[in-house]
């Protein structure tokens, strides 16, 4: 089963959309081997991550029953790569269809009467590189004929359909895709990860990096805005009405795995540089939101930018999880303008922004305010109107350390740990915030 402090730390998380089975090893997944009874399923080889034996005892079932346990919408990746239309279609059958039908009964003598609700369908992952080397054109091509076979077995459950998108700044992959795919698809991911040095033979440490590596992780996550602007702008050419979504569906830090673990399991560590990189990343795509509709960090536990750590019965949460769990506030709500006059933080030759943020007004009523201090070394005091509104009161809580590598570890779980924040105030209607260095901050005005 699934780990009960697992279920309740992601339930207390609000975790929108959870994507599986990859990733790369989407592509070389095949669902039929993880149905059934556990004992009778086929091993494979994960050729991807670590070469290891995968015994396919989380499987269909598994995965969908983790996403009811913890309140999530299910997004599946179907495989392209390797795997025929017909597979593909069986598994939206297996999943989604109530008639009887072979895949239907199949997953009733399986043990689920009642087909599940998927929401969100992809059709392939990275078919650039690990889902198929392909070119834009060809995945095109591929996209349509295996998306005819993606059927709406449900009226109630219109599946969302998802089509591999670009690399980074792979502008033709979008532009290509975008043309010859269009509104035959509801979304295009976009992946992009954060590399400390930008070299993937050198990528940098999790932990031990000074103030320059630091700068340099942040610039790079900032890289963001710019991708989905461009992307963005391409993808307007024939979407003006932006109804195609982008789905930025992997994203976060990559580091050199961790000494004396396996390198294909990509496990790191996660320090206070990993909150800022995902407070800034979570405000460009506040700023898009009329774009960019989902967005998926890698990953969840113990592999890359993760939420969580474990170490067999122990569990830690990451600096990560707390600016995720502290950010839940926006979710549902709706994204304000924000206007930011900023200082540069300088490092040498390079600058960026001193502080990032973004604003949203949920159901109720309430404003929450999203902040971050890139500078590890200088509070920054901002000032703010509050425009055709007038706030009664604030509050808030902020995620910071004393150190730019501080981390939680399994002999100290609980060193980087949201904590109330009283450094802001209302004076006049005006909104005034002493933003300590180096950290986050989530403010609710009243």
């Amino acid at each position: 089963g699934i780990r009960n402090d697992v279920v309740a730390a992601l339930k207390k998380l609000k975790v929108p959309v959870l994507r599986w089975p990859g990733g790369c090893f989407a592509d070389e997944y095949h669902w039929k081997d993880g149905i059934g009874a556990r004992t009778n399923r086929p091993s494979m080889i994960n050729t991807h991550w670590g070469g290891v034996v995968e015994d396919n005892s989380f499987g269909t079932h598994e995965f969908m029953d983790f996403c009811e346990q913890i309140g999530t919408e299910a997004y599946v990746c179907g495989n392209v790569g390797s795997g025929a239309v017909q597979e593909m279609m069986e598994w939206v059958e297996y999943l989604t269809s109530n008639a009887q039908s072979p895949m239907a009964n199949l997953r009733r003598a399986n043990g689920r009467a009642e087909p599940w609700k998927v929401k969100y369908f992809g059709v392939g992952n990275e078919s650039w590189g690990c889902g198929g080397n392909m070119t834009p054109e060809f995945y095109s091509d591929l996209y349509r004929r295996y998306n005819t076979f993606v059927k709406d077995y449900d009226r109630s459950n219109r599946i969302y359909r998802i089509a591999c998108g670009s690399n980074g700044e792979d502008y033709n992959w979008t532009e290509v895709v975008m043309k010859n795919v269009g509104r035959k698809m509801n979304g295009l991911s976009l992946h992009y990860y954060t590399l400390p040095t930008g070299n993937w033979s050198r990528k940098g440490s999790a932990t031990k990096f000074d103030e320059s590596e630091w700068h340099a992780t942040l610039r790079r996550a900032l890289d963001m805005d710019k991708l989905v602007t461009l992307h963005s702008a391409i993808m307007d050419k024939t979407d003006p009405q932006k109804r195609i979504g982008m789905i930025v569906d992997e994203w976060g830090t990559w580091y050199d795995v961790e000494p004396g673990t396996n390198p294909g399991f990509l496990y790191q560590q996660n320090t206070l540089r990993d909150a800022l990189v995902a407070a800034l990343t979570l405000n460009i795509f506040h700023h898009h939101a009329d774009r960019v509709k989902m967005s998926n960090i890698a990953q969840l536990a113990n592999v890359l930018q993760s939420m969580l750590l474990t170490d067999k019965e122990k569990m830690l949460l990451t600096p990560t999880y707390h600016v995720f769990e502290m950010f839940n506030v926006h979710q549902d709500a709706t994204s304000l303008p924000v206007e930011l006059t900023t200082p540069d933080y300088v490092v040498g030759s390079e600058k960026i922004p001193t502080v990032s943020v973004s604003a949203s007004r949920d159901a109720a009523g309430k404003v929450h305010v999203s902040l971050a201090n890139t500078d590890p070394n200088h509070a920054v005091r901002i000032s703010g109107e509050l425009q055709g509104w007038a706030a009664k009161s604030v509050s808030g809580r902020v995620l910071t350390a004393t150190a730019i590598n501080s981390m939680n570890t399994f002999a100290a779980p609980d060193a980087v740990q949201p904590q109330t924040f009283s450094g802001a105030k209302l004076v006049d209607g005006k909104l005034s915030v002493e933003l300590p260095a180096k950290s986050v901050v989530v403010l609710e005005l009243l």
